[in-house]
C-alpha cells in the first residue's frame, strides 16, 4: 500500500502579502505574521487519509481532497511529476503551502 509525504514547502508572512496596508487587521497579540503551527521542512507520513498527529486541521481540511486523490493513485495532468502536487491552507492572513507526494512501495 501506498503512503504519502506532506512537507511544508513555505510559510507566507502576512507582511509579504500585504505590507502594511493589510485589507483587514487582527487583533492585537492575537497572531504571528506565520504560521506557528508549522516549520518550514517540517514532514508528515501518512498511511492512510486520517489527519496526522500535530497537523493543523484546519490546514488539513483544506488539503484533504489533493490527499485522498494521491492516496487513492491518482495524477495532475499539469504536474510533471508523477504522483505529487501542491497544496495551500486557505489561511487569508498566513497561508502554508505544502508538496504532497506519493511514496511508491
Amino acid at each position: 500500500m501506498s503512503q504519502l509525504k506532506i512537507t511544508v514547502v513555505k510559510k507566507v508572512n502576512t507582511n509579504d502579502l500585504f505590507g502594511n496596508n493589510p485589507p483587514l487587521t487582527a487583533k492585537e497579540n492575537r497572531m504571528t505574521p506565520e504560521c506557528d503551527r508549522f516549520k518550514t521542512g517540517q514532514e508528515f507520513i501518512l498511511d492512510n487519509i486520517d489527519c496526522p498527529p500535530g497537523f493543523c486541521t484546519w490546514a488539513f481540511a483544506d488539503i484533504q481532497r489533493d490527499i485522498a486523490h494521491l492516496f487513492f493513485r491518482g495524477n495532475y495532468p499539469w504536474v510533471k511529476e508523477k504522483g505529487a502536487t501542491l497544496a495551500c491552507c486557505t489561511d487569508g492572513f498566513r497561508p502554508v503551502i505544502f508538496k504532497i507526494e506519493r511514496i511508491e512501495d
